[in-house]
């Protein structure tokens, strides 16, 4: 079990660290497309298309990071009133709750992308991006997702944290 609790770790850092270059991505391509317009009069064409790309892809991969170190929102005004023993138990069960939501996102994201692929669906802009390619930063996110909260009810479980 701790072999899957490090593993959890090192593959939420892992998209905390994809995610970061994203938006550093991000920030050099609308950086480059500030810079070519004004000082050449030229444009990459597809700055807007891929700044929404990488900014969708940057915030999946965050999801499991972000949960790992309880940056998501949590209402506590009810949870704040029981004992430790409750408030795990609560835990247990919301956990569970989001696992099973998050797990049938994950199962139509891939069937969103099945779909795209077999119809060959491209973007609508100069660059014909395949969609499908776009769509890939949804399942492999929320499948990161999953894993972080996995590990985030067998710490409840197991170790009472």
């Amino acid at each position: 079990m701790n072999y899957f609790l490090k593993f959890n770790d090192k593959l939420q850092n892992f998209g905390a660290y994809l995610s970061s270059f994203l938006f550093i991505a991000l920030t050099v391509l609308i950086v480059t497309e500030i810079v070519s317009r004004s000082f050449f009069n030229v444009s990459t064409m597809i700055a807007g298309e891929y700044s929404g790309y990488f900014y969708l892809a940057s915030i999946f991969f965050g999801l499991g990071y972000t949960f790992k170190e309880d940056g998501h929102i949590r209402i506590t005004i009810l949870t704040s009133k029981l004992s430790k023993n409750k408030i795990r138990v609560v835990d247990i069960f919301a956990g569970v709750i989001t696992l099973v939501l998050t797990l049938f996102i994950l199962y139509y994201s891939v069937k969103m992308i099945i779909e795209s692929y077999k119809f060959e669906m491209v973007s609508e802009t100069v660059s014909e991006t395949p969609i499908y390619l776009t769509q890939l930063a949804l399942p492999i996110g929320l499948l990161i997702f999953c894993i972080a909260i996995l590990a985030f009810i067998v710490k409840r479980v197991k170790y009472d944290k």
